[in-house]
């Protein structure tokens, strides 16, 4: 038997009036999705354990299952681990987002932060601008490390856990109420704007149109992470395939196998083919027992509040993940056990994550039932199934 995990990040959504209230999942044209879930069991599973935040960190550590009230130590931590960098146990990891501030207003604080993506600027340029930055403020307790696209890290020596606001939380708002307590940090991110606002990189995205990345803003401290083996959990070898750095370091944790994709970039026109037939290799011609497909567009399109684009990132996942895997996999003979679902709701509506239950859809191709409904959040929670425990959901799919 092989398992296959298929999450399309932030997914999930509240009923929008503008599409007949209808959520994007329900309204979007899923027809894999839907027929497989008249062959499956689908319920809600709540990924997101009551008083943690809702993020894609521990919903992702949930899906994976590790239950995050163990294992969460921080996001950045995670992602540290993709990048490759071997924290003390001493060291503090932080997410450096390359984000975009409005530039009329004089005072810093008085900026309003309207993309925590910079467009979801590309590695290549962000690299140069972090270049920049490092030339400012890199030394021996401040250690800054390249990521993908807008997401970055920093190493602070001997550092303290800070409370800091993930910068999607707050687009649209002025951010001096948000900005670290901590002196050092806060005076990073304001000197940041002055190295970035009239950089070459940024001058010349503004002539394209493109939103200039003129601000660093650090969030998601956390300490090294210790992850137990998911080879000892599960007794399964497998794979990860994300443009993410944090399932990267999920991976890495995990001791998981990551596979990399080209042209998987996190964004809405990522290559979905690629990490389907990645998937198909992985389980067909490698021997791997599991594999997780991670898809970033949903969430991404979400916090940017687009409706039109966040039904279409799910049309895409459909169409070109879960249908030709599932016809791959079907045409090799054989047999498969695969969950479908969002880490967390993402919705339009608030352009940041919640912390609601989930809808799923479990298919077996050894022991297909026979139902009438679609794949979407009103009928999975009017199957009446619902798994409280997110992180209890793989031992769900590996039952046989």
């Amino acid at each position: 038997m092989k398992y296959i995990i298929v999450l399309g990040d932030g997914m999930a959504d509240e009923p929008i009036a503008s599409i007949g209230g209808c959520t994007p999942l329900e309204y979007a044209k899923t027809p894999n999705m839907d027929r497989l879930a008249k062959m499956s069991e689908i319920g809600m599973v709540h990924t997101i354990p009551e008083g943690m935040s809702p993020g894609s960190d521990t919903a992702n550590l949930s899906v994976v299952g590790y239950d995050p009230k163990k294992y969460y130590t921080g996001r950045s931590p995670l992602e540290a681990l993709s990048i490759g960098v071997d924290m003390e146990d001493t060291d503090i990891a932080l997410r450096c987002n390359l984000v975009t501030l409005t530039e009329s207003e004089d005072c810093y604080e008085e900026k309003t932060i309207i993309d925590h993506s910079s467009g979801e600027i590309s590695t290549e340029d962000a690299d140069v601008l972090l270049s920049a930055v490092k030339d400012a403020f890199q030394n021996e307790v401040y250690q800054f490390y390249t990521g993908t696209s807008y997401r970055h890290l920093l190493i602070w020596k001997k550092g303290s856990v800070a409370t800091l606001v993930p910068p999607h939380d707050k687009l649209g708002q002025v951010i001096g109420a948000y900005l670290p307590e901590d002196e050092m940090l806060r005076a990073m991110m304001k000197k940041s704007y002055d190295i970035l606002v009239h950089h070459p990189i940024n001058e010349e995205r503004r002539r394209k149109g493109l939103n200039p990345a003129n601000s660093l803003w650090f969030w998601g401290a956390g300490t090294k992470p210790a992850l137990t083996s998911f080879k000892d959990k599960t007794g399964k070898n497998g794979v990860m395939i994300s443009a993410v750095d944090l399932l990267k370091g999920i991976a890495v944790g995990a001791g998981m196998e990551n596979i990399v994709v080209e042209g998987a970039n996190g964004g809405l026109h990522t290559n979905y083919y690629g990490k389907a037939m990645a998937a198909v290799r992985a389980l067909t011609e490698d021997d791997k027992d599991f594999a997780y497909i991670h898809v970033e567009a949903p969430d991404e399109m979400g916090h940017q509040g687009s409706l039109e684009n966040k039904v279409l990132s799910i049309e895409y996942l459909d169409e070109k993940v879960v249908g030709p895997l599932a016809e791959e996999l079907d045409k090799a003979g054989v047999d498969y056990r695969m969950v479908i679902l969002p880490d967390h709701p993402t919705p339009i509506r608030l352009r940041t994550h919640v912390g609601d239950p989930v809808p799923y859809l479990l298919y077996d191709s050894t022991a297909p039932q026979a139902h009438s409904w679609h794949y979407n959040e009103k009928e999975a929670k009017e199957s009446g199934i619902y798994i409280a425990e997110g992180y209890k959901l793989i031992d769900h799919l590996m039952s046989r």
